[in-house]
């Protein structure tokens, strides 16, 4: 089975010829809106609300920059798969990866006893969502948000932010290696900002969608599905 093939794996002529420079200016415009956003917060509206906000002002930001260089999300892996197998097969590539490097991790901070912050997750769960334990209305009628918050970041943290480091680097394989590993430090990041379990483990998974978006054909379609299911099943398990 072939994911690397012409259609998919190539970049768009414009993306291709855009200078380390543009990419420098782009980068310094979107990312202080990135981090700077959140620190703007409608306590009448919630936490879900807000989060959505914050993620659509930097959609505005990204889609701004790539108008201007002549970039659009098509270009970076926007559209429709061509094989429903081959996208199965990637979606649960990815999100097999994505699981076994938490467990690869838990089982090592076991073993190595290492000293980090507390996992608040639960509790930082609570706050955002509202208590979900048997509530079955309130997963339901917060999941479409979810789904759409994991469309985003695949959208801008693979997509956007990803392509622009590497080419920040020229779009060389160093410079993918380096790309796959900055946006996965700046989603951790971005996440929780501290040394916590939580933030290794949410690096760990924007690794893994890195390395995925990157080997599966730069196609967004396997991430965000992965993406979709993964933050199922961690809101299932909040149900039960």
């Amino acid at each position: 089975m072939n994911f690397k093939n012409d259609n998919t794996q190539s970049k768009s002529t414009n993306l291709r010829n855009m200078n380390p420079r543009a990419f420098l200016i782009d980068l310094a415009l979107y990312i202080p809106v990135m981090f700077l956003i959140r620190e703007v917060y409608f306590s009448s509206l919630g936490f879900m609300a807000n989060g959505l906000f914050w993620s659509l002002t930097t959609l505005v930001i990204a889609t701004w920059r790539m108008r201007v260089r002549g970039i659009t999300w098509l270009d970076l892996g926007f559209r429709k798969p061509e094989r429903i197998k081959t996208t199965v097969v990637a979606t649960i590539s990815i999100l097999g990866m994505a699981i076994g490097s938490i467990i690869v991790f838990e089982i090592l901070k076991d073993q190595m006893s290492l000293a980090l912050s507390p996992d608040t997750s639960s509790e930082s769960a609570i706050a955002k969502f509202g208590n979900l334990e048997g509530n079955w209305i309130l997963f339901f009628s917060i999941l479409p948000v979810v789904w759409l918050e994991s469309f985003l970041e695949e959208v801008l943290d693979r997509g956007f932010l990803m392509n622009w480091i590497e080419g920040l680097f020229s779009n060389t394989r160093l410079a993918t290696v380096l790309a796959v590993l900055i946006q996965a430090a700046i989603f951790a990041f971005r996440h929780s900002h501290d040394l916590s379990e939580r933030s290794i483990t949410v690096g760990l998974f924007g690794l893994a969608m890195g390395i995925g978006y990157v080997v599966f054909g730069r196609n967004l379609w396997p991430l965000i599905l992965a993406h979709c299911l993964l933050n199922t099943i961690s809101m299932l398990e909040r149900v039960g």
